[in-house]
């Protein structure tokens, strides 16, 4: 019987990581199913969809996990799913649409932001954010893109102008686009 597991690990980036996760994998006799991994500041992230098979795959893969925290200073959890995993589909009761906001760092921006999404029933399914030094002046530009889902009975005018709001009160850029995926 297929058992799916939802993993994650965080550490300091070095090169090997991505080869020490799929090694353990591999050494559990377990396959990578999906998968996000990324860079943030200095720590790197990843997500892992993965299946193994057996009744101690579960007990395989919590020792491999606590050695490999042990050995690589690896932050790792892992948790069993019930049953397979439904890949994530837009609704045909939505509308794929991007998102992106820029202007000076300061907090708040993806509070703001994601509590107005959420309060309209919209569905974040790709967040990415940065905030990196404008070249010349050094100031912190932040940048936020989103991926989102709008419920089609969602009013798009009366989210534009809420969105509106909140960058006329933050002194950010917002602009929301019609499309798929980044």
């Amino acid at each position: 019987m297929k058992h799916w597991f939802a993993l994650s690990a965080i550490g300091r980036d070095r090169p090997g990581i991505v080869a020490d996760l799929a090694g353990l994998i591999y050494e559990c006799d377990c396959n990578l199913e999906d998968s996000s991994m990324t860079i943030l500041g200095s720590e790197f992230a990843v997500l892992l969809l993965l299946t193994g098979e057996g009744p101690d795959v579960e007990q395989r893969l919590s020792a491999a996990c606590k050695r490999l925290e042990w050995e690589k200073r690896l932050t790792v959890f892992f948790r069993p799913l019930e049953g397979e995993p439904v890949p994530y589909r837009a609704s045909h009761h939505a509308t794929p649409y991007q998102l992106q906001a820029v202007g000076v760092d300061k907090a708040g921006i993806v509070a703001r932001v994601a509590r107005c999404l959420a309060d309209n029933r919209v569905n974040i399914s790709q967040m990415i954010t940065q905030s990196r030094p404008e070249p010349g002046t050094g100031t912190p530009i932040y940048t936020m893109k989103i991926v989102m889902d709008v419920p089609r009975e969602t009013s798009t005018d009366s989210l534009r102008e809420q969105l509106e709001q909140i960058a006329r009160a933050l002194h950010i850029d917002i602009a929301i686009t019609e499309g798929g995926e980044q």
